[in-house]
This record gives C-alpha cells, sequence and structure tokens, in this order.
C-alpha cells in the first residue's frame, strides 16, 4: 500500500497501485555464482543490475524477454550464466529481503 499526498488537500490516503492499474514494482536479489544481481520489474519487463561491493548497482546489458515471470526468472539466470558455475556455486539462489 503507497500513500498518496496531496500538497493542496493538506493530507495523506492510502492507495492501492494495483487498483490504480499499475502493478507495485517487485525488486528480487539473486546470487548468480557469486555475483550479486537485482532484478526489478517495470512497465518493459526486467531489468537486471549489478550489485557492487560498496552497495552501487550497475545496469546488466543482459535483456530478459518480457514473458520471463518471476517465479521462472532464477532459472533464467542460471540458465543464462551456468558458464560461471563452479563447485562452491553450483547455481544461482534467490537472497531473501
Amino acid at each position: 500500500m503507497w500513500a498518496l499526498c496531496l500538497a493542496n488537500l493538506g493530507g495523506c490516503a492510502p492507495v492501492n497501485l494495483v487498483s490504480l492499474g499499475r502493478n507495485v514494482p517487485t525488486r528480487l536479489k539473486f546470487d548468480v555464482f557469486g555475483k550479486t544481481m537485482v532484478a526489478e520489474s517495470s512497465d518493459d519487463g526486467w531489468q537486471l543490475f549489478v550489485l557492487g561491493a560498496d552497495g552501487k548497482r550497475s545496469r546488466s546489458e543482459v535483456v530478459v524477454p518480457d514473458f520471463i515471470r518471476e517465479d521462472e526468472l532464477e532459472q533464467f539466470l542460471d540458465d543464462l550464466f551456468h558458464e560461471m558455475a563452479t563447485r562452491e556455486r553450483s547455481s544461482v539462489r534467490r537472497i531473501p529481503d
């Protein structure tokens, strides 16, 4: 739930963005064979970012097809980056929030 604040009315009211026809953005974090990646949903599908050790993120050049669902993203990343796998890091895993 988000709050909609209107300065000229002097108050805020809770607003459900889904009811306004907008999806609430989803942010998922993954350990991709030792590299931390963040996937964010947008109107155009998923945007991927690489999270640096300093906490800064840079946009990945990887394009995620718009038909990839949230529950398929982990497997998609595993299939795409499987060549980075090692014995210690044999699969992509989701990092809980």
